[in-house]
Order: structure tokens, then sequence, then C-alpha cells
């Protein structure tokens, strides 16, 4: 068994929050550039190139690549072998949210009810997922959610008589109705089975696998594949100004459901889908 203390969580997470709203991952930036050299539109292909030269300035000056740095959402996987001390994980996790955003001066976008809307000051709470595996050591995920990209999200219970057709033509359009409000090129996680809340967070999920994995399933491969090139045809384009470059990936994860159920959950993710990970 081994002891972890939960300041060690506070303090990671603190620089996850940070990292994730100030650095795009790579292979994000990666396929930022690969749509500029695809685009067949000057004007997106001039648009797709200022997002990329927001990205470095981002980084020169140390200021978050994206005005909405969004609600933290944090994935664990803690190991069965593990002991949290001096503290509660969710506690840790919390505490850690709130030194990230104001001591690294991110925008604070939590309000503390849905109705009332008075900000929390802090950014807290954090979406939690927590996963229990194997070993002694704690995976921890900081994957900063804007919510321009984020309402745009749907999820259809489908009946089981609903082929791949049907999903993949929801999937479209859902980006259709989207239109430009989720800062496009979009990235695009899914989640297939399970029942309405777990298709929903594999979407999540979905969003924040490397970009360049696709689903170890053939057909669920080739889904991706056909939704990824229907959006492209939508000619929505980068920010909104036509184009050939609507979305940079689709992501698919799926899961085991009932027999009359086919819960079907598209998350929608903007030019800046970010996420920063380490391990205690």
């Amino acid at each position: 068994m081994r002891e972890i203390n939960a300041e060690e969580i506070t303090n990671a997470i603190a620089k996850l929050c940070v990292e994730a709203n100030l650095h795009l991952p790579e292979g994000m930036r990666e396929c930022l550039r690969n749509a500029q050299n695809s685009e067949e539109s000057e004007l997106c292909k001039s648009v797709l190139g200022d997002l990329e030269r927001n990205l470095d300035a981002a980084e020169e000056l140390s200021v978050p690549i994206c005005q909405d740095t969004g609600m933290a959402v944090v994935f664990a996987e803690i190991g069965q072998d593990v002991h949290i001390i001096n503290g509660g994980f969710e506690d840790a996790v919390n505490k850690d949210v709130a030194k990230g955003y104001v001591e690294g001066k991110l925008r604070l976008s939590v309000v503390g009810d849905p109705i009332e809307r008075v900000n929390t000051g802090n950014n807290t709470p954090a979406i939690i997922h927590t996963k229990t595996v194997d070993g002694e050591e704690i995976r921890l995920m900081v994957a900063p959610k804007g919510f321009g990209s984020e309402n745009m999200s749907r999820l259809k219970m489908f009946t089981p008589s609903a082929s791949k057709e049907d999903i993949v033509n929801f999937i479209i359009e859902t980006a259709s109705v989207a239109g430009s409000n989720p800062c496009p090129p979009i990235v695009v996680g899914v989640g297939i089975g399970g029942d309405f809340e777990q298709c929903a967070l594999l979407a999540k999920k979905a969003l924040c696998r490397d970009l360049t994995v696709r689903n170890p399933k053939a057909l669920y491969a080739e889904m991706e594949k056909q939704a990824l090139d229907g959006i492209n045809r939508l000619g929505i384009g980068a920010q909104g100004f036509g184009g050939t470059q609507t979305a940079l990936y689709v992501n698919i994860e799926q899961a085991p459901t009932h027999i009359a159920g086919l819960p079907v959950a598209v998350n929608m993710g903007c030019h800046v889908t970010r996420h920063a990970v380490c391990v205690i």
C-alpha cells in the first residue's frame, strides 16, 4: 500500500489547470496545421493561420489560448493500492482547481446554482470522474471545457432498429445545427451505448482520446471517417467563414447497452479542445 499526501494531488491539479489552458496538445496543433494545408478556401486558410498564431502568442505571453477557460473536468484513475492521507480526494481536487484558476489568473466561470447564477469565485466545484485501477499510482487528466462548444452538444435515445447510417447522420446533423457556434474547426466526441448518462461520459472521454488513434473496431472506425467526411462537406469552415475543414476529427467510444435501447451522445469540442495529464 502506497500513501499519497492529499497536498500532492492539490499541487498537481493546480499545475494541470494552468498548463491545459495555456498550451494546446501538440497533436491538436499538428491537426490545425494539416487543416490549413488541406483547406481549399483562401479566407479559411488565412483564419486557420490566425488560430495557430494565437497559440504561439499564448505561449509567448503566458496567457490562456481562449478567454473561456471552462469548467474543470477531472478524470482520475486511482490505483487500488493507493491510500490518500491528510485529506479526501475530492476536497483535494477542488482545492487545487481553485488554486490553479485563481493564482493562474484564469477566468472564473462557475456559478453555484444553475438558476440563481451567483459565481463561486474560484471556478469550483470541478466535474470529477474517478475510476479504480490496478497499481499504486494516480493518473490525473484535467480537461477544461468551454461552453461555446458544450452548449452545442446533443444526446438522443435511438431505438435498437437504428442503423449506423442513422447514427452517422445524427452526428453530422449535430454539427450542422451547431454551425459556427462551437468555434470551428471542431473536434467531435461520440458515445454510443451504455445508458443515458454513460453515453454522455463516453462522448466526453472520446474528446480527450489521442486524435491519431482510431477506434479499434473497424465498424466504428469507418463511422468516424464517414462522420468526419460528412461534417467537412457542410461548408461551415473555420470560424464559420465557409470552407472544407469544419472538423478536425471525430472519435467514437462505445459500451454495452440494454436490448431495448441505443443511446448516442455527441459532445462538441472547439478548435482548442484542451487537456493535460500527469501521474503521481
